[in-house]
């Protein structure tokens, strides 16, 4: 067998919460890179605290047979699709309503029989880009855009992170922005790429005006299709897709988690 490696806090058990798919791996914080294969499971229908708790700890507990993962000393970073404010969740757009006011490091905790530190999820792939990836090295404010199910959002100012900034939120034209412009939205009305870049445009402008950042990183899984809309894109500040693609949320849980927050 290999030699199991001794725990280090620069290796870092990482876990991405999603609306519909939940991913775990290693990490090797120097690098900001897996150790070996994620492990995947199926978000549970509906995800209630308890089975999302199950479904986090076969992750682990997969993650833990590898020579390569760190002792249970070494606290486990998660990823989650909520407003995160001292361990405990504060919203629930894109997960079960039952998860508001869960304190979400005391159950994952308790589960896993090893110290959890939860963030926003956008805020991990943030944290990761910022570090790691295409905001990496830029002064002043970078603002990490995710696409997907809604809009979520990332403030780093200076490589420091502004937690929950839920930019998806803000008001726009009477609308919430991310009923209009996240990818679903995309799809849901049926929006060629040049429509689609229009509202995104009209967003985007809206944040810039608001927030005057050095860098927009775009994210999510529309971010493989970014030629189609970033091109199009007529905005003052840079804006680029992320690097580190569905990996950003894994390692920017474990970045986290190795600081104790």
């Amino acid at each position: 067998m290999p030699k199991k490696l001794k725990p280090s806090p620069s290796v870092v058990v990482g876990i991405d919460i999603g609306g519909t798919g939940t991913k775990g791996g290693i990490v090797d914080l120097t690098k900001g890179k897996l150790i070996g294969d994620r492990v995947r499971f199926d978000t549970p229908a509906p995800a209630t605290p308890e089975r999302v708790a199950q479904t986090v700890a076969k992750i682990m507990d997969e993650l833990a047979s590898r020579p390569e993962c760190p002792s249970p000393d070494v606290p486990v970073g998660a990823a989650f699709p909520a407003i995160i404010q001292r361990g405990i969740a504060r919203s629930a757009s894109n997960i079960d309503k039952s998860w508001i006011d869960t304190d979400v490091d005391a159950l994952f905790t308790k589960r896993l029989e090893r110290s959890v530190h939860v963030i926003n999820d956008a805020d991990a792939a943030g944290l990761a880009e910022s570090r790691y990836g295409a905001g990496k090295d830029v002064d002043g404010t970078v603002l990490m855009i995710t696409l997907g199910t809604g809009i979520g959002s990332a403030f780093i100012h200076n490589g420091l992170l502004i937690p929950n900034a839920e930019l998806g939120h803000l008001e726009l034209d009477g609308h919430v922005a991310e009923t209009q412009a996240s990818a679903v939205a995309r799809e849901r009305l049926g929006l060629g790429w040049e429509e689609y870049s229009k509202r995104l445009q009209r967003y985007l402008s809206h944040v810039e005006f608001l927030f005057s950042p050095e860098l927009f990183v775009v994210g999510g899984g529309i971010s493989k299709r970014s030629d189609e809309f970033l091109p199009r894109l007529k905005l003052r500040t840079r804006i680029v897709p992320a690097r580190l693609k569905n990996h950003a949320g894994i390692v920017g849980a474990a970045l986290q988690a190795s600081h104790g927050d």
